[in-house]
């Protein structure tokens, strides 16, 4: 045992190396003039993420403050990277005949399926078989879980995307109008969670995309709005980060869901990227 435990202590990444590379990286990033996809942006991202799913030991809590003001910066370029690679391609996708059949293209298309598949698993394993209505906040212009989660597993179920975004709901909505069963279940809502209110207790499960909420005051916020709003015994689940993978998306801490019975915390050891937290408003 003790032999397995030496091999995977050497195998993590120093605390002090990936500091300095996400360091460098984060410097590169910043130079660049745009952050549409191209070959020097895609590397460069790619190179980071890479770096971030490497095992390591690292504490984001405990980082210096100037390292945790280029997390920050760091989170929002990702941030900002992420949206424009799914425009890119969500449009892309709308000028090709079934483009539901080509969402394979993606180039992270994997790892959203590897991920779709984690959520379900962890909604099963606590009693969500078949919710009449989901609700996915921060769906983007390539709602790529909806989309695995509709056909693969949810065939029954209705999902409303909410983003903030109208033209990246009128791509996806482009994407779907050329499925005959998915535009009859999926539907698409300009606006900020903050000012959806009674609506909420209409849905059996809500999702919370990484990207809502970039700093954890308005994460928190959203969260306890979501569950002063939501039904009881509904659940919400939150992607989250935890390690290296902090580097890339926002985090979100047990005692964050203030009000909530907190279900199940998965932090991933692959290459999936996010943590899932499922939580369930408790009924009274």
């Amino acid at each position: 045992m003790a032999s397995m435990q030496n091999s995977t202590f050497e195998t993590q990444v120093p605390t002090e190396y990936l500091i300095a590379r996400v360091t460098q990286i984060h410097s590169s990033i910043c130079k660049l003039e745009s952050l549409r996809p191209s070959k020097q942006v895609n590397a460069l991202f790619t190179q980071l993420v890479n770096l971030c799913i490497l095992p390591s030991a690292i504490d984001i809590s405990t980082i210096p403050q100037e390292t945790q003001t280029m997390r920050q910066n760091l989170i929002l370029l990702c941030g900002r990277a992420e949206g424009l690679l799914e425009l890119e391609f969500a449009t892309f996708l709308t000028k090709v005949p079934n483009p539901m059949d080509n969402l394979d293209l993606f180039p992270y298309y994997g790892n959203y399926v590897k991920l779709a598949n984690l959520e379900h698993t962890i909604l099963v394993q606590n009693g969500v078989v078949q919710p009449k209505r989901l609700a996915f906040v921060g769906s983007g212009p390539m709602p790529l879980t909806s989309f695995v989660l509709a056909t693969e597993h949810l065939k029954y179920t209705s999902f409303d995307n909410f983003d903030i975004d109208e033209s990246a709901n009128n791509v996806a909505r482009e994407i779907v109008s050329t499925n005959v069963d998915l535009e009859k279940r999926m539907k698409f809502r300009t606006c900020d969670i903050l000012d959806v209110k009674e609506e909420l207790k209409e849905y059996d499960c809500v999702f919370l995309a990484a990207l809502v909420g970039m700093d954890k005051d308005l994460k928190v916020k959203i969260i306890s709005h979501i569950r002063h709003y939501m039904k009881e015994g509904g659940f919400l689940l939150v992607r989250s980060a935890h390690g290296a993978r902090a580097f890339l998306y926002p985090v979100v801490e047990e005692e964050d869901f203030s009000g909530f019975e907190v279900l199940s915390i998965f932090h991933p050891s692959d290459d999936v990227v996010n943590s899932v937290v499922l939580v369930r408003k408790p009924v009274f």
